[in-house]
């Protein structure tokens, strides 16, 4: 990624930072303890991905991607609540996410679990604020967020993930996970950020395609980190897939061509995009940066 555009990266980064705590504290909480958890996952740093591609996907179509902010922080609320609830202990028992311990080593797994209901039920409050948009397309909106976060999209592809824990699955059940618990919300991000932005049929059918090899590459490339990552980068321990025994691309395929399959998938994305102009020019970047990341 190139100087332009990580200065773009870091300038939309911190408007989601400082848009996340307003949006989170609008209505004075009901318990204090409660919405210090929520802040404690919400605001303990990231890429923040989500939101910056809902912005970057209505760039893509002449919009222009700030106005939709509000859109991009409840997306970060649904992602949030989802890392809370994976890292319980009933879920992957996790200890440690983004260098900092996880929810319930610090508030206890019931209070954790209340932060992760209360950060998704607070998302579609949040997305009905939104503003520069039409009643009709905010509720598109909602019906794109709570198909990717429910029992078709990101929860159905956490069932699978845990019904397959310790055994070996097949490529296509593999695919089937990932495109839910993974790539649901990206694929939401993008097409939200495109309904938002005024996008025609043929751009939204373009930019779907775009989602979803976005999606299967940056979890091929999250497969391929668990094993030759950067621990420091990534905030918690690499190698975990293996221990807990879990399929991955990298232990159906082989690192190499799993690396192989990024590198094909990434091309795919930007193929999705050939017909869009230099307004794309931050989605090309976003794509390509995924065979080069560390975290």
């Amino acid at each position: 990624m190139d100087a332009a555009m990580k200065a773009l990266w870091e300038q939309r980064k911190a408007l989601v930072e400082t848009a996340l705590k307003e949006e989170l504290y609008k209505e004075p909480p009901l318990d204090a303890e409660l919405a210090e958890a929520m802040e404690y996952s919400l605001m303990a740093g990231g890429k923040r991905l989500r939101p910056i591609l809902v912005m970057a996907a209505a760039d893509a179509v002449g919009a222009d991607g700030t106005q939709f902010l509000t859109t991009g922080c409840a997306l970060e609320m649904i992602h949030t609540y989802s890392l809370i609830h994976d890292d319980l202990p009933a879920m992957d028992n996790d200890d440690y996410r983004r260098g900092k311990l996880t929810n319930h080593k610090v508030y206890g797994a019931g209070l954790a679990t209340l932060a992760g209901d209360a950060l998704l039920t607070l998302a579609f409050e949040v997305l009905l604020r939104q503003e520069h948009a039409t009643e009709s397309t905010r509720l598109a909106v909602v019906r794109e967020m709570s198909m990717a976060a429910g029992m078709n999209g990101m929860v159905g592809g956490q069932a699978i993930d845990l019904a397959s824990e310790g055994h070996r699955i097949p490529m296509e059940l593999l695919r089937k996970m990932h495109m839910g618990k993974t790539g649901a919300l990206f694929r939401a991000a993008i097409r939200s950020g495109a309904i938002l932005g005024g996008a025609s049929d043929t751009q939204l059918a373009a930019l779907t395609r775009y989602a979803d090899a976005f999606g299967l590459a940056f979890q091929i490339t999250d497969d391929i980190l668990d094993v030759v990552g950067d621990e420091a980068a990534l905030g918690k321990p690499i190698g975990s897939d293996e221990r807990n025994h879990k399929s991955t691309y990298v232990t159906l395929l082989s690192l190499e061509k799993a690396q192989a399959l990024a590198k094909s998938t990434v091309d795919e994305a930007l193929d999705a995009l050939s017909g869009f102009g230099d307004e794309a020019a931050f989605l090309r970047a976003l794509v390509q940066m995924l065979i080069d990341r560390n975290h």
